[in-house]
């Protein structure tokens, strides 16, 4: 009522313009919205796809790339959009809003990033695979499962042990199993006035003796140290890590051995210290035993 009582006229008509720019602008908008993010959904997402599998890339990372792309088409759709359409004010506050947002994640997930940009390299160089036993940083175990962020592994104990990317893409990685050969070798000390050819003789027929050595490379004990109370004979022998276990096969090897040296009467000395001199006591007057 106040704009009729103050003498101006109410005339719809001079809204018509305004409200046709901004549907003309709206809809403009969503034109182009719909028409760049459907052609480049199609187009980028197909591209990155074809691209990274002829390069035999992991299906996990073909998926991961291309779940990136439809988000980046997107935000590209969406300001192209707002470029076309007039919306200069829009964009710019989008841009300010996503680049803050961008510094908050950045500094929030520093450690979720790093574990995520490692798994992607374990993936794609493969130090190990599923069913691999690795060692790292003093530790061990099977891997049971390897994720974008996180490492599952079992140890021996059967314990679930979960471990961070980035510690194991940092770390040196032993994997135990990764050739199709792996040589068991267990230091065999005897005394040294032990015939050394007979006690190599008996470390190399119990070596071959042992279900899962190989005759090639055959087995051997050669001399590698001579022990304070002991001449060390190192026996070897090798196994197909896929077939044979490591743990097993030392285990047997080493009771074996034992069991073969105390038939014959070859001594297997532990460390001792043998004292020399003499020991004179003095100032003992006044001192009775019972």
């Amino acid at each position: 009522m106040l704009p009729l009582q103050l003498g101006f006229p109410l005339d719809p008509q001079q809204y018509v313009p305004a409200l046709v720019s901004a549907a003309t602008t709206v809809v403009l908008f969503v034109v182009v919205f719909v028409v760049v993010y459907l052609l480049g959904k199609r187009l980028v997402t197909g591209a990155v796809r074809e691209g990274l599998r002829r390069r035999e890339f992991d299906e996990t990372l073909v998926g991961l790339a291309v779940s990136t792309t439809v988000v980046v088409v997107a935000v590209v759709s969406v300001a192209l959009a707002a470029t076309v359409a007039g919306f200069g004010v829009v964009l710019a506050a989008f841009a300010t809003l996503a680049g803050a947002l961008a510094l908050a994640v950045g500094f929030a997930a520093q450690d979720l990033i790093a574990n995520f940009v490692a798994g992607v390299f374990i993936i794609q160089d493969e130090p190990f695979e599923v069913g691999d036993w690795i060692e790292w940083s003093g530790n061990e175990g099977v891997v049971r499962e390897i994720q974008l962020r996180v490492t599952k592994l079992d140890t021996f104990d059967n314990q679930l042990v979960t471990v961070p990317n980035s510690d194991l893409a940092g770390a040196a990685v032993v994997n135990n199993v990764a050739n199709d050969r792996r040589r068991v070798s267990v230091g065999f000390g005897i005394g040294y006035g032990d015939d050394i050819e007979g006690a190599r003789e008996a470390i190399l027929e119990e070596a071959s003796r042992i279900d899962g050595a190989l005759d090639d490379p055959a087995p051997s004990a050669p001399v590698t140290s001579l022990g304070d109370s002991a001449v060390v004979l190192s026996g070897r022998l090798w196994i197909d890590p896929e077939e044979s276990g490591y743990g097993p096969v030392r285990s047997q090897f080493v009771e074996r051995v034992k069991e073969r040296f105390d038939a014959e009467g070859i001594d297997m000395p532990y460390p001792n210290t043998e004292l020399s001199g003499s020991v004179e006591v003095t100032n003992v007057e006044g001192v009775t035993g019972d």
